[in-house]
């Protein structure tokens, strides 16, 4: 395994342990809060790097795209949680986790579809 399929394999896994804190009893705003903003830190400081260094190689353009998506739907994660934190009713908190696992999934596959690019 590669280095930037490493880098992608772990960033994934964290997408992973993320959704499911997200399905805990424990489950609290301020801590939901700190891990999206670790998942975006190691996004900015690990992965979009990667793109960058892998000019040569034709599946650059779509790695990067996958990387434009990724960063637009982290943005979204963190307007999600925001939402979540301010929900007041039960049903609305639900529906906000539910929305935060959704995007979290769609994050997964990305890093899914471009460790399959990479094989």
């Amino acid at each position: 395994m590669s280095l930037n399929s490493q880098k992608y394999h772990a960033f994934a896994t964290l997408i992973l342990q993320l959704r499911d804190y997200t399905t805990t009893t424990e489950l609290n705003a301020p801590g939901l809060r700190l891990r999206v903003a670790s998942l975006q830190q190691m996004f900015q400081q690990q992965i979009i790097p990667l793109a960058d260094e892998d000019t040569q190689i034709p599946h650059n353009s779509r790695e990067q795209s996958y990387q434009t998506e990724m960063s637009k739907q982290l943005r979204l994660l963190e307007l999600d949680v925001m939402f979540f934190q301010g929900a007041r009713q039960p049903a609305t908190a639900q529906a906000r986790l539910q929305t935060i696992s959704d995007r979290l999934t769609t994050l997964a596959q990305y890093c899914q579809a471009i460790l399959q690019q990479a094989e």
